[in-house]
């Protein structure tokens, strides 16, 4: 929230446009405290960015909204880049979505950390124990609720359908549904314009700003705001010039087949093919991490999920996790060097995962602006999220079998944990309760399960 003493311009005059270091702070500070998910995040921005400081207006912000959500990758942390654009070109862009996330990251590696360290002690076991069907019900309610928003006559839920049967039944690579799906909701659009119409904003547009703001809706664009085709020519070669410096140095010193290149080549398909926020990203990470490649289990994904869900920032860092845990079990420095190697596997998996994040606002927000009014959901993003709710399915059918019955379908049912991610699961869609809270206390609830036990 704003600091106390902080003035506050009356709702008449314009504010005062932010220093750079007055950004920096505020970035910096929602790093820390952006727990909720995407959509939490998305709400804190707005009440701080556009309610509070009126740093931009109402129409500026959803618009802005609407193009994070149309891109591959975690929408809140390329929305943050793009507010933080608006203010003060590419380096505030940099800057805000860099401090988006490092936070997260130095959370997530400190505790993926202190998971191998102490995993086996009892007492960590224990909290876990209680953490894993409240996960499960997160990820059971997240598809419930996209399902519920898009899937809204009966083609699209055809759509959703087979595409959970393609990846469940038939196993087939998750960027091959999505590009299906994206496929199908563009010719389907075109035959069938109204069963693919998506919603066109994530605001209802009725509530404006008090006053006028720094980036208003009449307010002449900036210098940094013309589109330019030197200045996508610059991005890109920056861009891409990073990824191939970092992409050929890993490649040059461990080969094609070195865990950290293979890290390097996957993290960044994820990047580039997972559409829909995090929730559509888990399953492709799910099934190469843990499938294809064999970097952690998926009792240590699930865990993942947990810590990702418990930190602040996007919950798109789990891929920090995987990485992390990945780098550590591979051990692809020596026996003695599991930890730098473990370090290095979180580094490149997050480089990787938010280094296109950062290009497509600085390429393409410019053009955007240029839209201003005119920027909906087209057919295929509403193909590929139905497609998106079959396969989150799939991932809480998955997870839910290894909860329930850790030791394989001969083992023993767990019933304390299926009744308390049905507990879970109602506290999220009946009560509203809030991912950390319902988080802290099903992770009392099995610690003291097990202990007891």
């Amino acid at each position: 929230m704003t600091e106390p003493h902080e003035p506050q311009p009356s709702s008449a005059e314009r504010p005062p446009a932010p220093t750079r270091g007055e950004a920096f702070r505020y970035w910096l500070k929602l790093g820390f405290i952006s727990f909720g998910g995407a959509a939490g995040q998305i709400g804190m921005m707005h009440d701080e960015v556009v309610e509070r400081r009126r740093w931009v207006s109402e129409k500026r912000f959803l618009h802005a909204l609407n193009y994070a959500m149309v891109l591959p990758g975690p929408e809140a942390q390329q929305l943050a880049t793009y507010l933080g654009w608006l203010l003060h070109g590419a380096f505030g862009g940099l800057m805000a979505g860099l401090l988006f996330i490092l936070p997260s990251l130095l959370l997530i590696t400190g505790l993926s950390w202190v998971y191998l360290a102490f995993g086996d002690v009892p007492a960590v076991e224990a909290v876990f124990y209680g953490i894993k069907p409240a996960v499960v019900a997160i990820i059971v309610y997240a598809g419930w609720r996209i399902g519920g928003r898009v899937l809204n006559n009966g083609l699209l839920w055809l759509m959703a359908i087979a595409a959970f049967l393609a990846i469940f039944a038939l196993n087939i690579p998750f960027p091959y549904i999505i590009i299906a799906a994206g496929i199908l909701g563009w010719l389907g659009s075109r035959v069938w314009p109204e069963r693919f119409r998506g919603g066109e904003s994530h605001g209802d547009g009725a509530h404006e700003t008090r006053g006028p703001t720094v980036v208003d809706d009449d307010t002449p664009p900036a210098p940094w705001m013309q589109f330019r085709w030197l200045r996508v020519v610059r991005f890109l070669v920056v861009g891409l010039g990073l990824w191939a410096a970092v992409f050929g140095a890993l490649l040059a010193v461990f080969g094609w087949d070195g865990t950290l290149t293979r890290m390097g080549q996957f993290f960044t398909q994820t990047a580039l093919v997972t559409f829909g926020g995090a929730y559509a990203v888990l399953p492709y990470v799910y099934q190469g991490g843990v499938e294809t490649y064999g970097w952690l289990s998926p009792t240590q994904m699930i865990d993942g999920l947990a810590l990702g869900e418990s930190t602040p920032g996007p919950l798109i860092m789990v891929v920090t996790f995987v990485g992390f845990i990945g780098g550590w079990t591979q051990a692809f420095l020596g026996p003695d060097q599991v930890f730098l190697a473990a370090l290095l596997g979180a580094l490149v998996a997050t480089f990787f995962t938010f280094l296109p994040s950062f290009l497509f606002i600085l390429i393409g927000a410019p053009l955007v602006e240029r839209t201003r009014g005119d920027l909906h959901f087209t057919g295929p993003l509403t193909g590929i999220t139905a497609a998106v709710v079959g396969v989150i399915v799939n991932l809480a059918v998955f997870f839910t079998w290894h909860v329930l019955w850790p030791a394989g379908f001969d083992g023993a049912f767990e019933w304390f944990s299926a009744l308390l991610g049905i507990a879970a699961f109602i506290a999220l869609a009946r009560f509203r309760v809030g991912i950390i809270p319902l988080i802290l206390v099903c992770a009392a609830l099995g610690a003291g399960y097990q202990l007891l036990l």
